[in-house]
């Protein structure tokens, strides 16, 4: 006895549209999910803290310490990156102003060494008002 001696076997098949349908709503919503923002300047990756932000001041030398140890006194790269090259750059942002702020933004994987070599440098320049700027700390 055999029943299946006329019929044909249907070969399977993949249907390719509902799989094509899910990946375009997919696509659509990480398009609409999605944030682009635009990074200018110096990338810096700053420490967090939960201080409330002071006011500016008006007198005050911004000296950026990347990851790499490179230090910048108002955006300008220092060509010396001793004690002695970054003492004289920051004496010359401050034109003689002693009472000047040094606001050092450090990248958070920099070495101490770098931000202790600022700290020394602003020293030397006679600038005693030192303070580090952070971002505020997402909760």
């Amino acid at each position: 006895m055999r029943f299946q001696s006329n019929r044909r076997q249907e070969e399977p098949e993949i249907n390719l549209i509902p799989m094509i349908d899910i990946l375009l709503v997919i696509i659509i919503f990480l398009m609409l999910t999605t944030t682009y923002s635009r990074v200018a300047g110096l990338e810096v990756n700053l420490p967090s803290s939960d201080a409330s932000p002071t006011e500016a001041q008006v007198s005050e030398i911004d000296v950026a310490v990347t990851a790499t140890g490179e230090v910048l006194v108002n955006k300008q790269v220092v060509t010396r990156q001793d004690v002695v090259g970054i003492s004289s750059a920051l004496a010359g942002a401050a034109a003689g102003n002693e009472k000047a702020i040094v606001v050092i933004s450090a990248d958070a994987k920099a070495s101490h060494q770098s931000v202790v070599d600022v700290m020394q440098a602003a020293q030397q320049a006679g600038l005693s008002s030192i303070s580090f700027a952070t971002q505020t700390s997402k909760r």
